[in-house]
């Protein structure tokens, strides 16, 4: 009843407010909305109250079923609750819905296994929330940039299309002789008049195209090993990844799945090519009888730090507390990066528009220095 009254609150004020953070970090799907990493924290963290206090799951999921804003959402609980009555066990249930992942299969499978169901739902929620602050923190770092870049491009179109002809027809109808730059940016403006619609569609085909491509190996290897090489940025993404390979690991782990088994869903889960084949060479060392560390040593992807905390994980035995300490360390770090980064690039591009916008005036107004001369 204390669930249903607080989402009822929570559902009240969100009408009453406008929230811009909520859009940014909104997960976006297309083809209706998918029961997604959002809703999947909540839902887990609610979950894992109801089975601590004592409440078993076909009520549990009942009781959340109620509480569900979105009727799609209410169907999905309703269904599990049918299928659970059918007598389906939760983790089944789990693996035949497109809207949970293998990962949640396994880890929930453990659970019902080792009678930790609550223990595992609390461990979700808390992956599902780590990956949703992660998501945030990236999103906070790019949305600045990039509406400072979309805001360049319209500023430098429309002074191209609509500004510069103008000084154009000024210059022909006085006969003034016009300096390499500003003839430079007339044919580049020209030139983006007469085939801004070519460049629109070729950008389209582009995209298109990228998209079409994105699932191949060649592609994702040489996406990969691009993102990897990128001054900066590199580093960046590399933290990033290690972030959610630890944090899986870790929550794995935990739930007493195998090392090899693990690392096999966690290749599944994780679309990036390098840290997917790390992945299967150390998968493959490991089974060849070679310790933990030094398959994974085999790898550029996975740094000195993880190497040598793996060495003592196998040494200690406590394979889920050291991936733990891992993950925390690399969200930090991924957090710090973000602000770094962020700090960086917002003066840069400012400077970087500034200094377009100025070429463009300079090449404009030198003319009109030698225009004044001439009607003197």
């Amino acid at each position: 009843m204390g669930i249903k009254i607080e989402k009822a609150k929570k559902r009240e004020k969100e009408e009453h407010s406008f929230d811009l953070s909520a859009i940014l970090t909104k997960e976006i799907t297309l083809f209706g909305s998918a029961f997604n990493s959002k809703k999947k924290e909540q839902w887990y963290a609610e979950l894992s109250v109801l089975l601590k206090s004592g409440i078993d799951l076909r009520s549990g999921l009942s009781l959340l079923s109620e509480t569900q804003k979105k009727e799609k959402d209410q169907k999905l609980m309703a269904s599990m609750v049918d299928k659970l009555i059918a007598g389906s066990s939760f983790s089944e249930i789990i693996k035949s819905d497109k809207n949970f992942t293998d990962y949640e299969y396994y880890a929930i499978k453990i659970g019902e296994q080792t009678g930790e169901l609550a223990k595992i739902a609390v461990e979700l929620s808390e992956f599902y929330k780590r990956k949703n602050e992660l998501r945030r923190e990236i999103v906070s770092a790019l949305t600045y940039p990039i509406i400072v870049l979309c805001t360049a491009m319209i500023v430098i179109i429309f002074m191209l299309r609509y500004v510069v002809p103008m000084f154009v027809d000024i210059f022909k109808q006085n006969q003034v002789e016009l300096p390499k730059i500003t003839k430079g940016i007339i044919n580049f403006s020209n030139f983006m008049g007469d085939n801004g619609l070519l460049l629109l569609l070729l950008g389209l085909i582009m995209i298109g195209g990228v998209f079409f491509v994105s699932k191949k190996v060649w592609f994702r290897k040489i996406l990969g090993n691009v993102q990897l090489k990128l001054p900066i940025l590199g580093n960046y993404f590399n933290r990033i990844y290690m972030a959610q390979f630890t944090q899986a690991i870790a929550l794995l782990t935990s739930a007493k799945v195998p090392m090899v088994e693990s690392m096999d869903l966690v290749k599944n889960m994780i679309d990036f090519y390098p840290l997917q084949e790390g992945l299967r060479t150390a998968k493959k060392m490991v089974l060849a009888g070679d310790s933990l560390s030094k398959s994974f040593s085999q790898s550029p992807i996975f740094d000195k730090k993880m190497i040598a905390m793996m060495r003592v994980a196998e040494e200690t035995n406590q394979t889920e507390f050291i991936f733990q300490k891992l993950s925390e360390q690399y969200n930090q770090q991924v957090k710090y990066q973000s602000q770094v980064i962020s700090n960086v690039l917002n003066p840069l591009l400012t400077i970087f528009v500034g200094i377009i916008v100025g070429v463009i005036l300079i090449a404009m107004y030198l003319p009109m220095f030698r225009l004044s001369s001439v009607m003197g």
